[in-house]
């Protein structure tokens, strides 16, 4: 089973969380919401009160086929400060495994740290300049570069969290919980 950790923050965006965390759980996949802060409890950014499963600091030896970034402010920037997180981000680069993105993070935290320098990526409008040496796609709403998958807001996160499943699981198990979802 394919075990995905999803980070969160005080401020992650709420929709995008929740939406990525259920998806992925649908779909089978071995999922550990870890919170960046010295607490389980987060708020979210619209006021979602919302315990994660782990502190990141207790997962942070572990490998995992994929890391999950949502998005919100100032959630992003909770997570691009996390010297930890990006550790963990440039290991798992380094093993080719997936790294994804939406909303501010792909420009907050990849944009920031490096890692869509030479790929094509996405993100919530107005952040485009946080996409430090990347190509920017602004018709897609969700994009893959390599190991790289950015997406644009809170409206993508279904076909986001899908793209994560896909690309983990496979074509047809993303499209039976796609079709369970009416999508």
């Amino acid at each position: 089973m394919s075990k995905v950790l999803v980070t969160v923050a005080n401020g992650s965006e709420d929709i995008e969380a929740i939406t990525i965390i259920d998806v992925l759980r649908r779909g089978g996949l071995d999922v550990t919401v870890a919170s960046v802060h010295d607490a389980k409890q987060v708020e979210f950014a619209h006021g979602s009160k919302f315990e994660a499963d782990a502190l990141l600091v207790d997962v942070a030896d572990q490998q995992f086929e994929a890391i999950v970034l949502p998005g919100g402010m100032p959630g992003a920037e909770h997570l691009r400060d996390c010297e930890l997180l990006v550790d963990m981000l440039e290991k798992h680069d380094i093993q080719d495994a997936l790294l994804a993105a939406i909303c501010a993070s792909p420009a907050v935290v990849f944009g920031t740290h490096g890692f869509v320098v030479d790929k094509q990526a996405t993100c919530y409008p107005g952040f485009e300049d946080g996409l430090t040496g990347a190509e920017f796609i602004a018709n897609e709403p969700v994009v893959m570069d390599g190991n790289i998958l950015t997406s644009k807001g809170p409206a993508t996160a279904m076909v986001f969290a899908l793209t994560v499943l896909g690309n983990l699981k496979g074509y047809e198990a993303a499209q039976n919980v796609a079709d369970g979802l009416l999508c």
